[in-house]
C-alpha cells in the first residue's frame, strides 16, 4: 500500500484522479435538441447526460448483444412489436427457419 502523507491534523489526504474532457462538435436536428433540453431538469447538465448515455450505449453494446445468439436477438427484438404485426410475422418466420 503506497504511503499517503499526513496533513491537516493527521488525516490522510487522497489524490483525486482528474478526468480529462474534450469539446466536440456534433450536428443534430434542432427539434431533437429542443426535446432533449425539455426533458432535462434545471440542475442537470447536458454534457453529463450525453456522457452517461454514451457510456450506457457502449456498455450495453459490449456486454449483451455480442454474447447473445442470433435466435436470442430475434426473440428479444420480437417483443418490441405488436403481436401479429408485419414485423412480428417476419421475425416469427426467421425464427422458424433458424430452428429447423
Amino acid at each position: 500500500m503506497p504511503h499517503v502523507p499526513l496533513r491537516n491534523g493527521g488525516k490522510a489526504m487522497k489524490r483525486r484522479s482528474k478526468t480529462k474532457f474534450t469539446q466536440i462538435h456534433v450536428s443534430i436536428p434542432v427539434r431533437t435538441l429542443i426535446e432533449f433540453d425539455q426533458v432535462l431538469s434545471f440542475n442537470e447538465s447536458r454534457s453529463k447526460k450525453i456522457s452517461m448515455l454514451m457510456k450506457n450505449y457502449l456498455s450495453r453494446e459490449d456486454s449483451n448483444l455480442q454474447m447473445m445468439t442470433t435466435i436470442e436477438v430475434l426473440e428479444f427484438i420480437q417483443f418490441r412489436f405488436q403481436k401479429n404485426s408485419a414485423e412480428d410475422v417476419l421475425i416469427q418466420s426467421l425464427l422458424q427457419i433458424l430452428t429447423k
